[in-house]
């Protein structure tokens, strides 16, 4: 009997253990297709999880390169920045005095030349000697000059002798003309010849006294009292007066001396006249010689900034000599407090004397002014308050509001 039950499509049961693909028999019976929800949501997460890993890997990459290179740009702008070490000015005590430098100097000082032509005939002092004033000092011989005094009073006893004959002459042409015995032409002719002659007179005397005076410059005499410093000439030397004339002798007056003193601008309002100061020299330790400021230029000089004052010093024992070094002592009322600073903390340009002070890691100089010179320090009198912290060894490229770090405090 034939089968007449359904014929099912083997494509559509899929609960058929022995399902098979009718257009390959030979193969047998097929795999199953069905693929489970479980395997399905499983593959999910894993695809979702390693594409979270991979974003989470490349996030942290990026985010550590972005770290790497912040910290490079910050390195290289901290090393763009200057470091600099800084210092806090040192209080000086309140000034009392100013030592500044000076040179003794003698009060008088003269180089003694001749007036007249000639040859020395002898020298009377040496270097070192102490004359007076008046006190003769050397000889010169003046053969041409003789000659012409000599001529010269030739002439003026010609001179005389040709006014007294013509004062006679106009005596006897007065008396002759009382009785009318000359004329009146004659009479003035007299007269003018007695003039003329008493004129000659009267110029030969002059030229006699010039030569006299010349031949007196013979002698050289000391014009004060004091000590030869230099004798330029010796026995038998030509000596020449004007144009070609030179030293014969240097004199100097050592029992007063000067000392020429530049004082800064900022102590000129106390250096006055009649302060007292004092000298100090090496070659006398642990001594000084009191002086009195006598004058002073009331004048700064524009070069230098400073006042010249000149101070006196008695010498009448001849200790000091004139030419030495010696420092003076002003004593200066008490003022403001002053601070010292390294020498290489001052900045010396075309501003002026300026300090670079560090404020909110940033430059700020400031204008100061000097006072006394130690030498390594100097005293800084106006500009600074002592709260500053001041660069050591600025830099010559250093500019106003430029950024710094300070990396410590130098000593």
């Amino acid at each position: 009997m034939p089968n007449t039950s359904p014929v099912r499509d083997v494509n559509q049961d899929s609960t058929n253990p022995n399902n098979f693909d009718p257009a390959n028999r030979s193969m047998g019976p097929a795999r199953p297709t069905r693929v489970t929800t479980g395997t399905r949501s499983l593959g999910t997460v894993l695809g979702a999880a390693l594409l979270i890993a991979a974003v989470v890997f490349g996030a942290w990459g990026i985010s550590g390169r972005t770290r790497t290179l912040e910290a490079v740009a910050r390195e290289t702008n901290e090393l763009a920045v200057p470091s600099v070490a800084v210092i806090t000015p040192e209080h000086g005590a309140p000034q009392q005095e100013v030592v500044l430098p000076g040179t003794t100097q003698a009060f008088q000082d003269a180089a003694i030349y001749a007036r007249t032509n000639g040859y020395l005939r002898k020298w009377y002092v040496d270097i070192g000697a102490h004359v007076q004033a008046g006190q003769l000092l050397a000889d010169i011989d003046t053969p041409e000059v003789d000659r012409q005094l000599e001529q010269a009073r030739a002439d003026l006893a010609t001179a005389e002798a040709n006014a007294r004959l013509a004062q006679t002459t106009a005596e006897r042409y007065r008396d002759l003309m009382a009785t009318d015995s000359v004329s009146k032409q004659d009479f003035d002719n007299a007269n003018g010849n007695l003039e003329s002659r008493q004129t000659s007179v009267l110029s030969a005397k002059a030229n006699v006294s010039r030569l006299e005076q010349l031949h007196a410059f013979g002698k050289i005499e000391a014009p004060f009292g004091g000590v030869i410093t230099a004798r330029n000439i010796d026995t038998g030397a030509l000596v020449d007066s004007g144009a070609n004339a030179h030293e014969l002798f240097h004199l100097a007056a050592i029992d007063r001396l000067r000392v020429f003193v530049n004082v800064p601008q900022i102590y000129s309002r106390v250096a006055r006249p009649g302060m007292t100061a004092t000298l100090s020299l090496a070659e006398f330790p642990g001594r000084s010689f009191e002086g009195k400021l006598t004058r002073t230029s009331e004048s700064i000089d524009v070069a230098s900034r400073t006042l010249l004052t000149e101070i006196d010093v008695e010498n009448k024992r001849g200790e000091l000599l004139p030419g030495a070094y010696a420092e003076v002592h002003f004593k200066l009322p008490a003022g403001a407090s002053t601070f010292r600073l390294p020498v290489n903390a001052v900045i010396f340009g075309g501003e002026g004397v300026q300090v670079a002070a560090v404020k909110n890691g940033h430059v700020v100089l400031m204008p100061v002014t000097i006072g006394r010179d130690y030498g390594n320090s100097v005293e800084i009198v106006t500009g600074l308050t002592g709260d500053e912290q001041l660069i050591v060894n600025p830099p010559d490229s250093l500019q106003d509001k430029a950024a710094v770090q300070i990396v410590g405090t130098a000593q």
